[in-house]
């Protein structure tokens, strides 16, 4: 499941480019820990249900860790984990009458990766017996920012316990007394359960988000790739999670206890939690200079980041934003990101670099009637044959070789050589070659936003 916004990472997460795409814990990205980790003998191919505006970038991280979808399922809507669950799971049972489904969030950190398979084999009898299983956390401390399960007495599986009662991100003083009760577990949002057992209990307790599903992906569409659910019937459901819909009222459900080393890395708190640190306790990423900081994560994707003389502070700074907080605080980052919404602000949706799924342009700079851009083309990438009413182009090729479509020229372009692109003409940029091409555009015109392309031919398929 990899469809979430990580709002409380911002400003290094957007809207655009969410924290499961990110390497913040490890050298590859979420996404692609996530699905290694739940490869082998073990597993079928995974499914995964992204955004539509995340598909090229889940695609392309899979294909470069080697991994190969089942299905890259599109949602048009966000409508939480319960409805999500439901459309994989039609899927599934339309493979497999008796398919076992791991549902797992593709932005969570497990270190004990075969500590984890280990509990998945535990719970698996249990679920293939009819019970909807959960996985809970040994908690470390009082943690405020997640749910808690309640364990009953031990399941017929050894192992694998009863359910008592979810319990919802609870004040501090609550959360000493689950800590001290030796019965609660953090919730780790992570499910296994056949995929008809979950269809039946949904047809029970929450008929509507069934139809909905079911609805949504018998008018789906294959787009290259990816599997686009209908819209109008995804939209439809309800926006509740998995838990609320149906862990909760279940007479079915357990849990499997794990100790594995797990974060949901919800927050910069929780990242600096589960990170290596230097010898005053700090996390630090890119060109960063600390003086007199202790126990602090400091992160800077653009530009030399100076800090001096403050403890249990979060300073994080990107190419258009910079966030400061104190380290207790970094659970209201979110607050900001309201804000922002409200007002309009760009800087919730992405950075200055956007990604498609022909490489990626980063903004430089803009000012009255010109912008200029940095696009870089990966090997084999090709923009769609398009035009622009408003706008006139000039590209600079830096290094590389671009095959440039100019009119009803086609020429090559290496390092040092340019070409311009007049308002109105058709034009196309690819890099027929196995070095990354890049260039810089300069824009002119009255216009220079993204919605004035036409594009008349495409190979990704976009409109």
């Amino acid at each position: 499941m990899a469809g979430g916004t990580g709002t409380r990472l911002w400003p290094a997460s957007r809207e655009l480019f969410p924290k499961q795409f990110m390497a913040l814990a490890g050298e590859s990205t979420m996404l692609a820990e996530t699905a290694a980790r739940l490869s082998g003998p073990l597993f079928a191919d995974p499914v995964v249900l992204c955004n539509d505006e995340h598909r090229f970038i889940a695609a392309e991280q899979l294909r470069a860790a080697g991994i190969s979808a089942d299905a890259i399922i599109l949602e048009p809507v966000g409508r939480n984990t319960a409805p999500a669950a439901a459309v994989a799971a039609f899927h599934l049972v339309g493979r497999d009458p008796e398919a076992v489904m791991l549902l797992a969030p593709a932005d969570h950190v497990i270190a004990d990766a075969d500590g984890f398979r280990t509990g998945i084999e535990t719970a698996l009898p249990a679920a293939r017996n009819g019970s909807l299983l959960t996985f809970g956390i040994t908690p470390s401390r009082p943690e405020t920012g997640y749910g808690y399960i309640e364990r009953g007495g031990p399941a017929d599986t050894p192992g694998v316990f009863g359910l008592t009662r979810f319990t919802e991100k609870p004040d501090a003083a609550t959360a000493k007394t689950y800590i001290a009760s030796g019965a609660h577990l953090w919730n780790s949002g992570i499910f296994l359960m056949r995929a008809a057992t979950y269809l039946a209990e949904l047809e029970r307790l929450h008929p509507d988000i069934l139809a909905a599903a079911r609805e949504a992906l018998a008018g789906a569409d294959n787009d290259l790739d990816f599997l686009r659910l209908d819209g109008e019937a995804f939209g439809r459901s309800p926006n509740i999670s998995i838990d609320y819909a149906v862990m909760e009222p279940t007479d079915k459900g357990a849990v499997v206890p794990l100790d594995v080393g797990w974060s949901d890395v919800g927050s910069w708190d929780a990242l600096w939690e589960i990170t290596d640190k230097d010898n005053a306790g700090n996390v630090i990423r890119g060109d960063v200079l600390a003086e007199g900081v202790r126990d602090s994560y400091l992160r800077s994707d653009a530009g030399l980041l100076a800090v001096v003389g403050l403890d249990d502070v979060v300073v994080v700074a990107t190419d258009n934003a910079v966030l400061v907080a104190g380290k207790k605080a970094s659970q209201d980052v979110r607050k900001i990101v309201d804000r922002l919404r409200k007002d309009g602000r760009p800087e919730t949706v992405t950075h200055t670099t956007t990604y498609r799924p022909w490489g990626s342009f980063q903004n430089v700079d803009v000012g009255e009637r010109y912008q200029v851009k940095r696009i870089t083309v990966k090997p084999g990438g090709r923009l769609s044959l398009q035009k622009h009413a408003r706008r006139a182009e000039h590209w600079v090729v830096v290094s590389g070789t671009a095959t440039v479509t100019r009119g009803e020229d086609i020429m090559e372009l290496k390092a040092n050589q340019s070409t311009y692109i007049p308002i109105g003409m058709a034009h196309r940029l690819e890099n027929k070659g196995a070095e990354t091409l890049h260039l810089v555009e300069v824009q002119s015109g009255d216009y220079l936003g993204e919605d004035d392309i036409v594009r008349l031919e495409d190979i990704y398929g976009r409109s």
